[in-house]
């Protein structure tokens, strides 16, 4: 059974997360407040943690940096926030997702479902080398792709797009993130970049190209690779 950590100030709120994950078979632990979350990710080691930003004692990005000082738990952001620039960063500072309030508990759970498929490859050790979504296959041992049995020509920058986000399936990559691992320092402002490549990517890899399946964007946030 995975346990999860459900960190909100809203009492009734956290109460009814606690009672609905407990149903649908997590163990759930609960804090009101970031010191308490902090505790409890160091003493009962939590498999997933779901964080509200808007904390009475320590901002949420705080508890997240601090968290990821020791741990690589996936985090799910809760919060009310809307902005993109507190998702990025939360997102920078470490948070593997993030769910705006008001949200569906359908929609938590399938991103809980998600970051479970990333830990179990964790667990398991060594990443799938091939990954096929029907439309296209991607071979990270080989470093080729492939179309409906076709090879497909990448350049090494689209390759190296394709590639981070095929190790993170369904896990946001924000902008600033991709341009400092692939391009490196210097290039946060240089967002152009991105938009280029993926639109080549998808113009090679999507069926229908304005209305991509797997190489998705979140406007103004990053990019995210669906299986």
């Amino acid at each position: 059974m995975r346990t999860v950590l459900v960190v909100d100030d809203e009492p009734q709120l956290l109460r009814a997360l606690q009672v609905n994950l407990h149903a649908e078979g997590y163990e759930v632990l609960t804090a009101l407040d970031g010191t308490t979350a902090l505790q409890h990710a160091a003493s009962n080691h939590p498999d997933l943690i779901v964080l509200d930003l808007g904390l009475p004692d320590i901002n949420g990005v705080d508890v997240i940096t601090k968290i990821r000082r020791s741990s690589t738990t996936p985090i799910i952001v809760l919060s009310a926030r809307h902005g993109s620039v507190d998702k990025v960063r939360a997102l920078d500072a470490g948070a593997d997702d993030y769910v705006t309030k008001p949200f569906g508990l359908d929609e938590l759970l399938a991103r809980l479902r998600v970051a479970e498929r990333r830990l179990g490859t964790s667990e398991g050790g060594e990443q799938a080398l091939t990954v096929d979504v029907g439309d296209f296959e991607v071979d990270l041992a080989n470093r080729k792709v492939t179309r409906d049995g076709r090879p497909v020509r990448l350049t090494p920058r689209e390759w190296a797009i394709l590639q981070l986000l095929v190790r993170n399936p369904g896990r946001l990559i924000t902008q600033q993130q991709m341009l400092a691992k692939i391009w490196g320092p210097g290039y946060d402002g240089e967002t152009h970049y991105l938009r280029v490549y993926m639109g080549q990517l998808r113009r090679k890899l999507e069926a229908d190209p304005a209305r991509p399946r797997h190489l998705l964007t979140e406007a103004g946030m990053g990019y995210r690779f669906e299986p």
